[in-house]
């Protein structure tokens, strides 16, 4: 597990390099002493929670393991020997920052009935728990995952922690303390991990230099949950949103479109899935791609989904395709630096074997992503609800451009690393992060010999085109008989 980490990537923790040394950890508390939730500064708290949230929730309830596999992280150093004061109070002030964090939305198992309570400002204390020291890297590890899956329900608060590993080291001041936090996906999303590390080291060198953290104002994922409810309300089986699921949906015989080569039967017994993490384009190869896109009006991302498309063409034959894409909804500024599940879902779908060119399909794929973008302002669960539909995503693809997020060009130097729990499903979920180190792809597939050798010739693909583009600005879209052809033949974007 040792080794550095050269550029930001979104792995399982197993694939992070930790080294033997002594964990401590840091689990919020609010008057674990108290009688009632009322003295110990629980308050009643009638906002309720976001639509995806309160669906993760139910089904946690009908599903335990639902909950103890749905947690997301983070992992970074900080420099220096830890100064244990200043970094409890970076995180309560952390804490305080963000009223997610100290709220507890919970539902009733027998009246299904939704409420929460929520603690004020200053209410929260941190329970320190020092580890004996570990002398095996493998010790750390199993101590930080069964961690992490115990204390991360959405079920019970709190729903997340931090935990701070101090590294063996043969000097008598050790260079750095990795922290490691893992939370609940209820109560965070892709982006809000990463303003995690940002945060908690600004926090953290106010706390012992004295220089403030200038943090950006951050509004409460509680209040977006009640807007949300306000703005959706009335939504039925006629609402725009539920008229294209329903298209969508009816084009696959009612089920979501699943990954374009065949991943296998599901395992008879539950197997973990397999991962996969790979760096796809350079930072010049990154623009380079988009200068070509854009040739034909859309950027980035069109290509990127015009690239899965001609890469799913190429690999299966397949003349559409077919995907669930998400897309944040931090629609107003207030949002951009808070901590939630700001994310909805959107279908996107566009023919292929018949494109005259690479662009062309940059052109639909953008004219698809433009038209079903307002689908995403809609939550799904709500859609669910509304026409009867009793099915998930089964191909999932995830784009975030994180090169602007704070102190994004030094994650490489903190090692920072975004991380997920594991996951047992029979589905294949690709997320595609561009940085300030290049473009990344992580993947998570059903743990099979059939699904890997897909999920790794799809991505190999992929890689293929994209590089095409890149370096020649030209791809020829073909069917998996069709031979390539050599780049003075491809047809022009």
């Amino acid at each position: 597990m040792g080794g550095a980490v050269p550029k930001v990537e979104f792995t399982e923790l197993v694939d992070y390099p930790i080294p033997a040394g002594t964990i401590t950890e840091w689990i919020p508390s609010v008057g674990p002493h108290a009688s009632t939730p009322e003295d110990a500064g629980w308050l009643e708290d009638d906002r309720p929670t976001s639509f995806v949230h309160e669906a993760h929730l139910r089904r946690t309830i009908a599903d335990p393991s639902a909950g103890r596999e749905s947690w997301l992280g983070t992992a970074f150093d900080i420099p220096g020997t830890l100064d244990k004061a200043a970094f409890r109070r970076a995180v309560l002030a952390w804490i305080d920052r963000h009223e997610g964090m100290r709220s507890n939305a919970t539902i009733d198992p027998d009246s299904g009935v939704l409420s929460r309570v929520t603690a004020p400002v200053g209410a929260t204390d941190i329970w320190v728990i020092q580890q004996d020291e570990c002398t095996r890297a493998d010790e750390v590890y199993e101590h930080l995952q069964h961690l992490f899956d115990e204390y991360t329900s959405p079920l019970v608060w709190p729903s997340y922690a931090f935990v701070t590993l101090e590294p063996r080291s043969t000097d008598d001041v050790p260079d750095h303390v990795t922290v490691f936090f893992a939370a609940d996906h209820s109560i965070i999303d892709g982006l809000s991990i990463v303003l995690i590390a940002h945060e908690l080291t600004r926090l953290y060198e106010e706390e012992t230099t004295g220089v403030h953290a200038g943090l950006f104002p951050t509004g409460s994922y509680l209040d977006f949950g009640e807007l949300e409810r306000t703005l959706c309300s009335g939504v039925d089986h006629t609402h725009d949103a539920a008229v294209e699921w329903s298209r969508f949906l009816a084009e696959n015989g009612g089920q979501f479109p699943s990954f374009p080569l065949d991943i296998g039967p599901a395992p008879e017994v539950r197997v973990p899935q397999n991962g996969l993490s790979a760096w796809i384009m350079t930072p010049e190869e990154a623009e380079s791609f988009t200068v070509a896109c854009r040739k034909t009006g859309p950027g980035f991302l069109a290509g990127l989904m015009a690239a899965m498309g001609a890469a799913s063409y190429a690999v299966s034959g397949a003349p559409r395709f077919r995907t669930v894409t998400p897309m944040h909804t931090r629609h107003d500024p207030s949002w951009a630096a808070s901590l939630g599940w700001f994310v909805g879902v959107a279908p996107l779908a566009f023919d292929v074997a018949d494109g005259e060119s690479f662009g062309d399909l940059v052109v639909r794929a953008g004219s698809e992503l433009a038209r079903t973008k307002p689908v995403s302002k809609v939550p799904f669960d709500l859609i669910a609800d509304a026409t009867g539909v009793d099915v998930l995503p089964r191909f999932v693809v995830s784009f975030m451009d994180v090169r602007f997020a704070p102190d994004a060009r030094t994650w490489p130097d903190i090692n920072a690393r975004a991380l997920r729990s594991k996951k047992y499903d029979h589905d294949v979920y690709l997320w595609i992060h561009r940085t300030p180190q290049g473009v990344n792809i992580s993947s998570r597939f059903a743990g099979t010999e059939v699904a890997a050798a897909a999920v790794h010739r799809f991505v190999g693909e992929l890689r293929a085109v994209l590089t095409a583009v890149a370096s020649t600005g030209t791809y020829l879209v073909h069917a998996p008989e069709t031979p390539h052809l050599d780049s003075e033949t491809r047809m022009s974007i």
